[in-house]
């Protein structure tokens, strides 16, 4: 089962991002990359996959992914 993400943890992944949007996706393509290579993968492939923004697309898999871990890793320290 996947965590919760509380609106605290939403708020502080989404600073993060909307500081330097650009600059955080291309972060993550590497960070996650080297977490899990296949989901990347997934990830890159679904935003060529649509005729919406693949940037776009691609920014909201990145955050989500972000949302998860950083949901997961306070809910193993609580």
């Amino acid at each position: 089962m996947l965590p919760i993400v509380s609106s605290d943890q939403a708020e502080k992944v989404f600073k993060s991002v909307f500081k330097d949007v650009h600059g955080w996706r291309k972060k993550m393509i590497h960070y996650v990359k080297s977490q899990n290579p296949e989901i990347n993968t997934a990830i890159i492939k679904a935003s060529d996959r649509t005729e919406l923004d693949p940037k776009a697309i691609a920014l909201g898999a990145y955050m989500t992914y972000m949302l998860i871990e950083y949901a997961s890793k306070e809910e193993i320290v609580q």
